[in-house]
C-alpha cells in the first residue's frame, strides 16, 4: 500500500504537500528529457496479495501478528487484518524469468503459511474470499496503521455520506457501508512491466487493450457476501468501495478514483499524472525532504515522493509508476486487474500470457489507436469482468470474437512469439501457455469452478457451500494443479460443521417473497402455494417488516365460510409486529426465542429492514443431517 509514515492532513500540510506535488511533476518533465531515466531495459515484477483464514475457513484477523513474525522485507501489511502482501524482486524479462517468478511466489507462500500456522491461521489465494460477511468489515478488522485510519477519515469526508455498492449479477447486491473496508475484500496478483520514456504511451495503450482478454481467462471472484455477481466481482467492487464522489460530482459525471480511464495516452506518462492531479484531490500527506527540482539540479534522480504517494490513491487498472532503484530512475506499467489464485501456476500462466501479448502485439501494432476505439477497449474490459471466457470482444482487426476463441486461435500464438522474441526459455513458454490454452478450451476459470461447485452442493446452506469452496481451494492450491483440472467442491470438504450453523445469518433464507398489508388474501394464498412456504413476511412501502402471514392463519380463514376471502386484506389476517432477531443472533438463542414465543418462524432484521428468515424446517434439516452423520458413524 506504499508510504506508511502518514500525518493527519491539516489544511496547511495539504497545501505544502500540493506544492511538492507540483514540483514533482515539474521535475519529472525535466527528467524525461535527460538520460537519467532507464531506457532499452525490460524488467518484470509482481505483487502477491493473499487472504489469511482461520481453522473454519473464515477470515483470520491475525495479520499484524503474523507480519510481525515475518522477518523477510518482501512482506507488508494491507488494509484488512486478514490480508498480507508480498513484493517479488524485479527481474530481467527473458531466460528463466517465469520459472523464477513461480519459485519466488511458492517460497513466499511457504513463509507465509509457516508464520500463519504459528497463530492458528492459513493462507488462501482468491480474488474475494467466499466466507467474508459484513461482520468482517468493521473498523476493528482494519489493520491498525495511521495511513489506513487517515485514508478512511479523509475519503469519508470527501464522500459526505456512506459508501455504496450496487452490483447486478445472477444475484443482486445493494448495500451501504460506513467505512472503506469493502476495499479489503479484494486481493490480486499485480504485474509490473518496465518501459522506456519514449515507448510509454504506445505500450500503455497496448496494455489497456490486452487487459480484457487476459482478465477474461483469469477471472476468480464470482462471490461476494454470499451473492453470485460478476465473474470478476473485484472490478465492480473496488470501483465502488472507494467512490468518494458527492452527489453533485456524480451528477456531472466526474470520474471515479478507480477506473479504466476515458481516453488514450497521446505522448507521455505526464499526461496521466497531470490529469489525476487535476481531477482528484490530495487525500493524505507525508513528511517531505529536499525538493525534487533541487535534487534534479544536482544531477540526482529524485524520488518524487509526493507524486508517488498521490498516485497510490488513484487506482487506475493499468497504473503508471515511477521509481528509483540503485540510483537510476525508471517507468513501469502496473497491471492491477488480475485476481489472486486459484493456484500459483495459474497466476504465473496469466503473467506469461500478459507479458507475451505485450511483447508480441507491440511488434505487430505500433499504435493501437488506429485499430480500435478507446470506448470499445473499455467495453471489452467490462465484458471480461462480467462474463469471463463467455465475453465477446471487439478486436484489433475489426472483428467480433468470443474470448475463448480469440485466446486459443489468435492470442496464445502471439504471446508465444512475444516470449520467444525476448529469449524466454522454450520449456517455460510451453508450460505456462499450455495452462492458458487448456483453460480456455475447457472454459473453466476459477470463477466458473466456484459457480459449478455451488450448483453441485444444492443441499447445503450458502454458508456451508462457501466454507466447502474455500476449503477445496486451499486443498487444490497445495497440489498446484491448475484450476481447469479441479473437480467441483463437495460439502464433505468442509470441516468443523458447527461453524456453518453458529449464527442465524448463516442459515437464514434471503431469497424471499413478501406481500404488503393492503394486498388481498388470495394473493398470499397463491404465493404460499406456488413457493411451497408456510410463512410469508409482510412489508410496508418503506420496506419495514410489519407482519407475518402464516399457513395456520390461512387455514383458520378457510374455516370461516361466512365471509368471502376476496374481501379480506393481508392486514386482517397477518400477525402484526412479529418477534424478530438480528443477524448476529446465535442459532441456539433463536431456537429458545421460537420456543418461548411459540412461533414457527423468525424474521431476521438488519438496520430495521428484513434481511432473511429462519423457520422450524431449517432447524429440522440441520438436526436431520446431524443425526444421519452420527448414526452412520456408529
Amino acid at each position: 500500500m506504499g508510504e506508511q509514515n502518514i500525518a493527519r492532513g491539516s489544511d496547511a500540510r495539504l497545501r505544502e504537500f500540493t506544492r511538492a506535488l507540483l514540483d514533482d511533476v515539474e521535475a519529472l518533465g525535466r527528467l524525461l528529457e535527460t538520460d537519467l531515466v532507464e531506457r532499452d531495459v525490460r524488467r518484470i515484477g509482481a505483487e502477491q496479495e493473499m487472504f489469511l483464514v482461520d481453522s473454519s475457513w473464515g477470515p483470520s484477523p491475525r495479520g499484524p501478528e503474523i507480519l510481525a513474525g515475518l522477518t523477510d522485507p518482501r512482506f507488508t501489511g494491507e488494509l484488512g487484518r486478514f490480508n498480507l502482501e508480498a513484493n517479488l524482486l524485479p527481474m530481467e524479462f527473458g531466460g528463466d524469468c517465469l520459472r523464477r517468478m513461480e519459485n519466488e511466489v511458492l517460497e513466499l507462500l511457504g513463509l507465509a503459511h509457516e508464520a500463519a500456522g504459528r497463530h492458528g491461521a492459513g493462507v488462501v489465494l482468491v480474488g474475494i474470499l467466499p466466507t467474508l460477511d459484513r461482520s468482517h468489515l468493521g473498523l476493528d478488522w482494519m489493520t491498525p496503521k495511521p495511513r489506513y485510519y487517515e485514508l478512511n477519515r479523509t475519503l469519508k469526508r470527501l464522500r459526505g455520506g456512506e459508501f455504496r455498492a450496487d452490483i447486478e449479477g445472477r444475484d443482486s447486491l445493494k448495500l451501504t457501508h460506513n467505512n472503506i473496508m469493502l476495499e479489503a475484500c479484494n486481493t490480486s496478483f499485480q504485474l509490473h512491466f518496465q518501459v522506456g520514456p519514449a515507448e510509454f504511451s504506445e505500450l500503455y495503450n497496448l496494455a489497456q487493450v490486452v487487459t480484457a482478454p487476459v482478465l477474461a481467462g483469469a477471472v476468480n471472484s464470482p462471490l461476494l457476501l454470499n451473492h453470485r455477481l460478476w465473474h470478476e466481482t473485484r472490478i465492480a467492487l473496488f470501483q465502488q468501495s472507494v467512490d468518494v464522489r458527492s452527489k453533485a460530482h456524480e451528477a456531472r459525471g466526474q470520474p471515479m478514483r478507480v477506473s479504466f480511464g476515458d481516453r488514450w495516452v497521446d505522448d507521455s506518462i505526464l499526461e496521466i499524472f497531470r490529469e489525476d492531479i487535476a481531477r482528484f484531490r490530495v487525500v493524505i500527506a507525508t513528511e517531505l525532504g529536499e525538493s525534487s527540482t533541487d535534487k534534479l539540479a544536482r544531477g540526482v534522480p529524485p524520488d518524487l515522493k509526493a507524486l508517488c504517494l498521490h498516485n497510490g490513491t488513484v487506482y487506475r487498472w493499468n497504473r503508471p509508476c515511477y521509481g528509483v532503484k540503485d540510483g537510476i530512475a525508471h517507468l513501469r506499467i502496473e497491471n492491477r486487474v488480475l485476481p489472486a489464485g486459484p493456484t500459483v501456476i495459474d497466476e504465473v500462466a496469466n503473467a506469461a500470457f500478459y507479458f507475451g501479448l505485450m511483447a508480441g502485439l507491440s511488434r505487430v501494432y505500433s499504435d493501437v489507436r488506429d485499430k480500435i476505439s478507446f470506448a470499445k477497449a473499455r467495453e471489452n474490459f467490462t465484458a471480461a469482468a462480467r462474463s469471463g471466457l463467455q465475453a465477446r470482444f471487439h478486436w484489433l482487426d475489426g472483428s467480433m470474437a468470443s474470448a475463448d476463441d480469440l485466446i486459443v486461435q489468435h492470442l496464445v500464438p502471439v504471446a508465444r512469439e512475444g516470449l520467444q522474441t525476448h529469449g524466454v526459455d522454450e520449456a517455460d513458454i510451453d508450460r505456462y501457455l499450455a495452462v492458458i490454452e487448456e483453460r480456455a478450451k475447457a472454459r473453466k476459470t476459477g470463477a466458473r469452478w466456484m459457480l459449478d461447485s455451488l450448483e453441485a452442493m444444492e443441499d447445503g446452506s450458502r454458508d456451508e457451500q462457501v466454507r466447502a469452496i474455500t476449503a477445496a481451494i486451499a486443498v487444490n492450491q497445495a497440489t498446484d494443479r491448475p484450476v481447469h483440472t479441479w473437480a467441483p467442491a463437495e460439502l464433505e470438504t468442509s470441516p468443523q460443521w458447527e461453524e456453518s450453523w453458529r449464527f442465524v445469518s448463516q442459515i437464514m433464507h434471503t431469497e424471499l417473497v413478501t406481500v404488503s398489508p393492503d394486498d388481498i388474501v388470495e394473493l398470499a394464498a397463491s404465493m404460499m402455494h406456488w413457493e411451497k412456504i408456510r410463512h410469508l413476511p409482510v412489508e410496508d412501502s418503506e420496506g419495514r417488516l410489519v407482519g407475518i402471514v402464516t399457513h395456520r392463519a390461512m387455514v383458520r380463514l378457510l374455516a370461516k365460510p361466512d365471509r368471502a376471502a376476496r374481501e379480506i386484506t393481508i392486514r386482517e389476517v397477518m400477525t402484526p409486529n412479529p418477534i424478530s432477531v438480528g443477524p448476529e443472533c446465535s442459532t441456539l438463542r433463536a431456537i429458545d426465542v421460537m420456543r418461548e414465543h411459540k412461533v414457527g418462524c423468525l424474521p431476521i432484521l438488519r438496520d430495521g429492514r428484513l434481511a432473511g428468515i429462519v423457520t422450524e424446517r431449517d432447524f429440522l434439516r440441520i438436526a436431520g443431517k446431524l443425526m444421519s452423520e452420527k448414526l452412520r458413524g456408529t
